[in-house]
């Protein structure tokens, strides 16, 4: 074991950049949430420690030997100076050594050396043992995902904020790191298209990336797919460009045309090598949209802010997204009573740790697999200064919209402006973006009353607006300190929009609870009902669904009239169009998935036509 902690030792000496970094903390949530984990280990100060007698192994060396794509690691190690602060990181690829690095020229050198990469994950050494601080031993479990690259654990004393270096594993690996991953199907700007969207680590000169896809028990079809990356510099700052950059691999888009409604269809991922060889993918299965007014039972699951968490306990989110397992769990079991889903912003809180795409789209896969997951941009994705985003925060942790864009399609006419038209049967989605200017005269309000205006009501007669931040109503405390009750100017130009078009129900995510406003309009309710709406309901309703699964928001202490039901708890909504005629909307918690706020909306197409207050055209009584 000596030769080999002493190879362990020269490997160390590779793996250390020597540059000034200045690691940059993950900005919190405008109301005070904790800041992203990883950005608690200030990296950028390790300290060279290796000890002769430490020693840290991970076993088994091969991962995925019969195509899985996730597998539990046994690490065990060991330290002859332990202590309660001592933690193990898990870092990809293992050799983090200077190649990792961003350019430091022009940047000063400072005492020396330095790890320029966050781990990927972290777990304190006593997780499973307390009495570690005293024998100096402990066996930990992790789960890993094929993220491209391998892996290798780092023990480290000193606590997050002074790290020193004690002790490095053997490299682990998957049996093909580059194997196609995580599916993603979203809706494609026609009825009749459903996009596939996946990760590899095979660029276009490597292999040809195709979906081989059909009707169930049907005669198979192949589809090319395009294929996006990212790199370094397309980060806006750090810890997106520094310790928190890891390469995000090749995205893949492809688009099946010329579905039936609502056939079932199975299709798996391929990849043609450079030989003729191929690397195909687990098979999976979706059932195509209906078409755009089809009197079926269609079933939406709306939600915001879920953020990822890890199953085998890593402290990278112990108390950070506590909900999100919950939410995501609940989201598979019932994955036969529902057909879309829409996750309107506020996706993994990667903060500028791009790692965490990967981890998220892991944590989804069961569910983006199987049905559309249509995402929204929240200012986690988008925020940063100087970079066109309409809140000048640095929520993003630099990433300024450009992981989201690219490891998730969503039918825009340009990616880089988030808001996009979505129909689905009885449905027409108008989904905003509000981190871009949406006041009147904007590039995005023209939108907005375009995607509003053209819809059909006659055949898709619920009309749903839905943006992250929320821009109807919301009772949270920190609206209610402002006096807003609403994101600032957030109603001032579009609720003559959602009176005009008859909006049936505006979603919203940011604040992290449960709330359903009235039917309103000007601050006003304008129907007395609270559970069951029937005929000319003359105003928009409004619910706030951003409990999916991070930190809980409070609600003001005097809640206005117009707050119907107020739930501070993790949950989702589900809408069910039943006909033209009748919708459903439910509450459902993460815990339990049981209800606990509902409503109904039953109308004719007459009571969609006629008049409203300041949502009529003139008349005149001329003959």
């Amino acid at each position: 074991m000596e030769g080999f902690f002493g190879n362990c030792f020269n490997m160390i000496l590779l793996m250390l950049c020597f540059t000034n970094l200045s690691i940059a903390f993950a900005q919190s949530h405008m109301n005070g949430f904790g800041e992203q984990p990883l950005a608690k280990i200030a990296i950028h100060k390790t300290v060279l420690a290796l000890h002769s007698s430490a020693s840290i192994i991970a076993v088994p060396f091969v991962l995925g030997t019969k195509g899985e794509d996730t597998q539990w690691v046994t690490v065990e190690l060991e330290s002859p100076i332990p202590s309660v602060d001592d933690w193990v990181g898990v870092f990809s690829p293992a050799n983090f050594n200077s190649a990792t690095c961003p350019d430091t020229d022009g940047i000063g050198w400072v005492e020396e050396p330095y790890i320029c990469t966050a781990p990927i994950k972290y777990k304190y050494a006593n997780y499973s043992n307390r009495n570690y601080a005293k024998t100096g031993k402990a066996i930990l479990k992790f789960q890993l995902i094929n993220q491209r690259a391998d892996f290798s654990f780092a023990l480290f004393s000193g606590g997050l904020s002074d790290p020193r270096l004690v002790a490095i594993s053997n490299s682990i690996s998957f049996a093909n790191p580059k194997a196609p991953v995580y599916p993603r199907l979203a809706l494609g700007k026609s009825w009749d298209e459903m996009t596939v969207t996946w990760t590899s680590g095979y660029d276009i000169n490597e292999a040809v990336p195709f979906v081989e896809w059909g009707p169930k028990g049907g005669k198979k079809t192949r589809s090319h797919a395009g294929t996006l990356t990212f790199n370094r510099n397309s980060m806006c700052g750090e810890p997106a460009r520094t310790v928190g950059w890891r390469d995000p691999g090749f995205i893949h888009t492809s688009f099946l045309k010329e579905l039936w409604p609502n056939f079932r269809y199975t299709y798996k991922l391929g990849h043609m090598l450079s030989n003729g060889s191929y690397v195909w993918s687990k098979k999976y299965s979706f059932k195509a949209s209906p078409y755009p007014g089809q009197n079926s039972l269609q079933r939406v699951i709306i939600f915001g802010d879920m953020g990822k968490a890890e199953r085998d306990g890593s402290n990278e989110y112990a108390d950070y997204q506590p909900g999100s397992l919950n939410t995501t769990d609940q989201l598979v079991k019932d994955l036969e009573n529902y057909d879309i889903v829409f996750h309107i912003g506020d996706m993994p809180y990667a903060n500028g740790y791009i790692s965490q795409w990967d981890q998220f789209t892991a944590q989804v896969q069961e569910i983006s697999s199987t049905v559309p997951y249509m995402i929204a941009s929240g200012n986690h994705e988008r925020d940063w200064p100087n970079t066109g985003s309409f809140y000048d925060t640095p929520d993003s942790g630099g990433e300024c919209g450009v992981p989201a864009e690219t490891m998730y399609y969503f039918p825009a006419e340009n990616r880089a402006k988030f808001w996009y038209k979505a129909d689905y049967g009885l449905f027409r989605f108008c989904i905003a973006d509000s981190e871009h200017d949406w006041r009147e005269g904007s590039e995005q309000y023209k939108f907005i009353e375009h995607c509003l205006a053209t819809v059909d009501r006659k055949h898709q007669p619920w009309l749903i607006f839905s943006a992250h931040r929320p821009l109807g109503y919301s009772s949270n405390l920190w609206y209610g300190m402002e006096g807003s009750f609403e994101e600032p100017m957030g109603r001032e130009s579009l609720q003559k929009l959602w009176q005009k078009y008859k909006v049936d129900i505006g979603f919203y995510g940011h604040v992290h609870n449960y709330e359903r406003v009235c039917p309103i309009y000007q601050n006003q309710c304008v129907n007395e009902e609270k559970h069951h709406y029937s005929g000319t309901v003359n105003g928009t309703i409004h619910v706030v669904v951003g409990g999916g699964g991070s930190h809980l928001s409070d609600f003001t202490p005097s809640p206005p009239i117009w707050s119907l039901y107020r739930d501070v708890d993790y949950g989702f909504g589900k809408l069910t169009a039943f006909n033209h005629s009748y919708l459903l909307f439910e509450y459902k918690k993460s815990s339990d998935g049981e209800v606990y706020d509902s409503f109904t909306i039953s109308r004719d197409y007459r009571d969609v036509l006629a008049c409203v207050h300041d949502g009529c055209e003139k008349t005149t009584l001329a003959t």
